[in-house]
């Protein structure tokens, strides 16, 4: 099969990112024979600026006719982009792995764990508004919502080590956060088999730090997650290391947890890390879709790869090494290469 993914490179130092993230895919091309193409498609800061909108239709277009997308992180305009993505696709799922890697600075040489965030409710739909002298926005949580996120993090522990802590504020926000509880407590019982349990985000804040090692999958509703996310991340290390995906019923998203970066954009030195590991979940996710047993070995061997390169000591700055964005993605291709046998 031949999967067509479309690349949004996105503003900062995203172009960066995906010029290194694009060496790798080419040695999973040559080495691993997945069969896709790239199809390059505009959004984010520089777009607006150039078009006069952050989103383009023809950017839309573009991603409907794809079968999956690889997207570089986007400046001011990210709430136009990934956030109107998210909804108008219906990509419920945000799944934000962070796990301790080789010869990089974690609180921990074990932690391997999953957040998994509602993507599409909360107060992240923008509800917001002024009036007589008060700001109000509006969170927005629904029976559905919870329900399927709450099954699609089951499943992923069921995968994985078969152990879940849904993530609320029940305690006080006892209408939004209590039908998220309710229903991640009734989902429960279809999956006997996961330990269940829950914890008060601010809890669970503090247990990151205090004793990460213990997570598996964490779920938990939009801006906790968003929050929480960035925590784990560095617990093990630091954002340029944390990938995410943006996950619906038919389609899905690829990008690096963090921001755009300006302020060293341009200077080579970005980690291009989160960008690479993202591509290696899309492989994932193409190849449990679609049945592919190649995607899944891509996936695989790509972040075989990332602990190589680390484990012999090429790191970027932000890891406390000197390894530029290019050499950085050079030594990955060449790392896939090897794994693959075909130095």
């Amino acid at each position: 099969m031949r999967y067509r993914i479309a690349l949004i490179r996105g503003d900062g130092i995203g172009p960066e990112q995906s010029a290194a993230t694009l060496k790798v895919l080419s040695a999973v091309r040559d080495c691993l024979g997945v069969d896709f193409e790239i199809v390059e498609a505009e959004a984010g800061d520089t777009c607006l600026q150039q078009r006069g909108v952050a989103l383009p239709e023809k950017t839309i277009e573009l991603l409907k006719n794809s079968h999956a997308c690889l997207k570089g992180p986007v400046g001011e305009s990210a709430a136009d982009v990934i956030v109107r993505l998210r909804i108008m696709f219906d990509l419920y799922a945000n799944v934000r792995p962070a796990k301790s890697l080789p010869n990089v600075p974690a609180l921990r040489p074990d932690i391997d764990l999953v957040i998994v965030r509602e993507n599409t409710e909360d107060l992240y739909k923008g509800y917001e508004y002024e009036f007589d002298g008060a700001a109000i926005a509006l969170r927005v949580i629904t029976k559905r919502g919870c329900e399927r996120i709450a099954r699609y993090a089951f499943e992923l522990a069921r995968r994985r080590r078969r152990k879940l802590v849904a993530v609320h504020k029940a305690n006080v926000m006892k209408v939004t956060c209590g039908l998220f509880a309710r229903t991640c407590r009734e989902t429960s019982r279809n999956y006997p088999d996961v330990e269940y349990s829950e914890m008060y985000v601010d809890a669970a804040a503090m247990n990151l730090i205090r004793k990460p090692q213990e997570f598996d999958v964490i779920v938990t509703t939009n801006m906790f997650g968003d929050i929480l996310s960035d925590e784990a991340a560095q617990v093990v290390g630091g954002l340029g290391l944390a990938p995410a995906a943006n996950i619906g019923e038919d389609f899905a998203i690829f990008e690096p947890v963090h921001g755009c970066a300006p302020d060293i954009a341009g200077k080579n030195i970005a980690n291009p890390t989160s960008m690479v590991l993202s591509s290696a979940m899309m492989f994932e996710w193409l190849g449990t879709k679609y049945g592919d047993s190649r995607c899944l070995e891509a996936s695989n061997v790509i972040q075989r790869a990332v602990e190589k390169v680390l484990s012999g000591g090429v790191l970027t700055p932000d890891l406390g090494g000197k390894a530029t964005t290019e050499k950085f993605g050079e030594a990955l291709a060449a790392a896939v290469r090897a794994l693959a046998g075909k130095t």
